[in-house]
């Protein structure tokens, strides 16, 4: 009862405060602004560490919850390529990290519409080759991330798959934005998070001159054979349930090995309010033995 009361208030908290400020007609330096202090209310666990270094020109933050962290994950934030930051994602990323037993290494990628494509992928291929000539082996390497950071992992793959280089032991995204086009999001009944005018502005800001048919900018247009074993999970009151839905039959149908899981009455990352909602402190766990059972150090 208390969990169903809490999911409740916390659903009501994303639709009065968090929904109005992804507007379109708020100016996206205010939107960084406000959406930082909004995800104050999403805690990592207690005992969590956090390092904030430059690298690769780069601001990076390393999250360690284990004494004896081992593997990697590389995690890219979500905030439709123009908000959001390694600072934004604190909770979530000490939560994948404590649950993984990993290192998380989240980059502050660079942001549209100061940088648009191909900026982001530029800067998560520079850290992950970073990571690979610090003597990580491909295997002890994961992706991950949730919304646009989430389809910018299944790019960064198809990336790497393209150029012949040493592909991550897993790819685990929440919530993944794969198609940036729009053109099939799920008419949900209630959204508590995201409105359609807004995500519109972002996947034109990001874009930039090139389609958002580029299989770089959504993947669900891509070829996605020979890449890594595929965790999504996604919420079923979001309109991007297609996009979650798409990605996993294009998965599939390129004979990739892949799990989705659909969360039933909740919402877009919902796993930022893990350590609170229960259900999603059990995702992030499911998605930490995910990724334990796929590395290999």
């Amino acid at each position: 009862m208390i969990q169903a009361a809490l999911e409740t208030g916390l659903r009501q908290t994303m639709t009065r405060l968090v929904r109005p400020l992804l507007h379109p007609a708020v100016p996206v330096k205010l939107q960084r602004s406000l959406v930082s202090k909004a995800y104050l209310t999403s805690i990592p666990p207690r005992g969590t560490r956090f390092e904030d270094f430059e690298a690769e020109d780069l601001a990076i933050t390393k999250v360690c919850h284990s004494e004896n962290p081992s593997g990697v994950v590389l995690y890219f934030h979500g905030g439709g390529y123009i908000i959001g930051s390694p600072r934004t994602h604190r909770g979530i990323s000490g939560h994948l990290a404590r649950a993984s037993g990993t290192m998380v290494i989240v980059p502050d990628y660079r942001l549209a519409p100061e940088n648009p494509y191909p900026a982001a992928l530029d800067d998560a291929e520079t850290v992950y080759l970073a990571l690979l000539d610090e003597g990580h082996p491909p295997a002890s390497l994961s992706l991950a991330g949730d919304s646009a950071g989430g389809g910018l992992a299944i790019a960064l793959a198809m990336r790497l798959r393209d150029k012949g280089l040493p592909l991550p032991s897993s790819l685990m995204v929440m919530s993944p934005w794969t198609d940036l086009s729009n053109a099939r999001l799920y008419s949900a009944e209630y959204e508590p998070v995201l409105q359609r005018p807004w995500i519109d502005k972002a996947a034109r800001l990001y874009c930039g001159s090139e389609p958002a048919s580029n299989p770089y900018i959504s993947p669900v247009y891509g070829d996605l054979s020979g890449l890594p074993p595929l965790l999504i999970q996604v919420g079923s009151q979001e309109i991007l349930l297609n996009d979650a839905r798409r990605l996993a039959d294009a998965a599939s149908q390129s004979c990739v090995d892949n799990r989705l899981e659909i969360y039933n009455s909740l919402w877009h990352v919902f796993q930022v309010h893990a350590g609170q909602l229960s259900r999603a402190t059990r995702a992030l766990e499911t998605a930490g033995q995910f990724i334990r059972q796929h590395l290999s150090t």
